[in-house]
C-alpha cells in the first residue's frame, strides 16, 4: 500500500498544481489548434486530397499526438523543479520503490495530457470528420497509453539534468524532430529511405497511427494507416515498460 500511496499522492499534486495554473491549460490547447486551423488550412490550398481526405482532416490525429508530446513529456519538467527545491529528495528518501516514482510521475502526465487531448478531440465536427462514441473513447485511451509512454520517456531525460534551463534546451533538439517524424504531417510512407527508419524508432509514430487506424482505418493508399493496429499497440506497450524500467535505474544510480 506504501508504493500506491506514494502513486497516488504523486498524480493528486500534479494535478492540483495543473488546475490551478489556468493559463497553463489555454496555453496547451491553444498550440494545437493553431496548427490545426491556420498552418491545416494554408497547407489544405498546397496539397490535393490524392485519397479523396482533406488535409485539415488528415493531420488531426497529428494534431491530437502534438498535444499528447508536449504535454507528457513537459510534464517530466517538474522533476527539475522538485530537484531544485529539494521535494525529491523528500520522496526519495521515502520507504518507497523508485518504479512508484516513476509510475507516479508518468500517470500524473497522463493525467494532464487525457485531459488536453479530450478538449482537442471535441472539436472533430469543426473539420466534418464523423467519429463514433466507440471511437472517441478508444482514441482517448489510445492517447492515455502514448501519453504514458512519452511521459516515462521524458522522465528518463530529465534524470540527467539539474536546472531547467539544461534541460529545456535539449528538449528542443528532441521533441520538434519526434512531431515531425512521427507522420503527424505527412505520411510516413513518403518519406526519404532514411528518414521512415528514424520514423519507426520514434514511439510517438506508433501512436499517430494507431489514432490514424481508429479515424479511417479503412481509407487506402499513401493518406491510410502505416502500420497495423496491433502492432502500434504493441510497440507502445513495449517502450512503455522499457522507459519506466530505464527512468527506475538512471532513478537508483543518480541520487
Amino acid at each position: 500500500m506504501t508504493d500506491l500511496n506514494a502513486i497516488y499522492v504523486i498524480v493528486m499534486r500534479e494535478l492540483k498544481k495543473f488546475v490551478r495554473e489556468k493559463s497553463r491549460l489555454v496555453s496547451s490547447i491553444a498550440r494545437p489548434l493553431i496548427w490545426l486551423f491556420l498552418v491545416g488550412a494554408g497547407m489544405s490550398r498546397l496539397v490535393s486530397p490524392r485519397a479523396g481526405m482533406p488535409y485539415t482532416r488528415f493531420i488531426f490525429p497529428g494534431i491530437l499526438g502534438m498535444t499528447i508530446l508536449f504535454s507528457s513529456i513537459f510534464s517530466s519538467i517538474s522533476i527539475i523543479w522538485d530537484k531544485e527545491f529539494g521535494f525529491l529528495k523528500e520522496i526519495l528518501v521515502a520507504p518507497v520503490r523508485r518504479s512508484s516514482i516513476v509510475i507516479g510521475k508518468s500517470l500524473s502526465g497522463t493525467a494532464v495530457s487525457s485531459i488536453q487531448v479530450f478538449i482537442v478531440l471535441m472539436v472533430f465536427p469543426v473539420i466534418g470528420e464523423k467519429l463514433s462514441f466507440f471511437q472517441v473513447l478508444a482514441t482517448l485511451l489510445i492517447g492515455m497509453l502514448v501519453a504514458f509512454s512519452i511521459a516515462s520517456f521524458g522522465i528518463v531525460i530529465a534524470t540527467f539534468y539539474e536546472n531547467y534551463e539544461s534541460f529545456s534546451v535539449i528538449m528542443n533538439f528532441i521533441i520538434m524532430p519526434m512531431f515531425f517524424l512521427s507522420g503527424a504531417m505527412y505520411p510516413i510512407k513518403l518519406l526519404p529511405s532514411a528518414l521512415r527508419w528514424a520514423s519507426r524508432l520514434n514511439p510517438l509514430t506508433y501512436g499517430v497511427d494507431a489514432i490514424k487506424n481508429i479515424m479511417f482505418r479503412a481509407q487506402a493508399g499513401p493518406m491510410g494507416p502505416d502500420f497495423s493496429f496491433t502492432a502500434d499497440i504493441l510497440v507502445i506497450v513495449l517502450s512503455s515498460v522499457a522507459f519506466v524500467i530505464l527512468a527506475s535505474v538512471f532513478f537508483e544510480r543518480k541520487q
